[in-house]
C-alpha cells in the first residue's frame, strides 16, 4: 500500500509541474520573437487583387523586411521579391505562394541596399503585376 501511495504522490506532483514548465517555455519564445521583430522594417502591407498589387511603401531600409500580403482577389495568388540579374529583375530573393482568396500570409526578405521588384501573380502565372522597391543603406 505504501508503495502505491508514494507512486500516486509522485505522479500528481509531476502532473502539477507541467503547466509551470509550459509557462517557462512560452515566455522564452515570445521574447525571442520580440527581439527578432525589433531588427526589421515596419511591416509593409501588400494588397493583391485580380488586377492590382498595392504596396504601402516602396522605399525601405536595408535589412529584414516583412511584407504582410492580403489577397482580396478571386484567384489564388503568389508574391515575389526579385533582384536584378543581368538586365532584368529575374533573381528570386523571396517568395510566398498559394495565398487563397480572402487570406493573408507574411513574406520576409533580407534586402541589401539597391533596387528590387515586388510582383503579385494572380492565378500564379506570368510575370505578375510589378512594383519597384528602393532599399536605402
Amino acid at each position: 500500500m505504501r508503495s502505491l501511495r508514494t507512486r500516486s504522490i509522485v505522479v500528481i506532483a509531476g502532473l502539477a509541474a507541467i503547466p509551470a514548465l509550459a509557462a517557462c517555455g512560452s515566455s522564452g519564445s515570445s521574447s525571442s520573437s520580440a527581439s527578432a521583430s525589433a531588427s526589421t522594417n515596419s511591416s509593409i502591407t501588400v494588397t493583391s487583387t485580380d488586377t492590382t498589387c498595392d504596396i504601402s511603401s516602396n522605399n525601405l531600409k536595408a535589412g529584414s523586411t516583412v511584407f504582410a500580403v492580403t489577397n482580396k482577389g478571386s484567384q489564388v495568388t503568389e508574391v515575389y521579391v526579385y533582384g536584378k540579374e543581368g538586365d532584368s529583375y529575374s533573381k528570386v530573393i523571396a517568395e510566398v505562394e498559394n495565398i487563397g482568396p480572402g487570406t493573408s500570409r507574411d513574406l520576409t526578405a533580407d534586402l541589401a541596399a539597391g533596387t528590387y521588384e515586388l510582383a503579385c501573380k494572380p492565378g500564379q502565372t506570368g510575370n505578375g503585376i510589378r512594383t519597384t522597391l528602393t532599399v536605402a543603406a
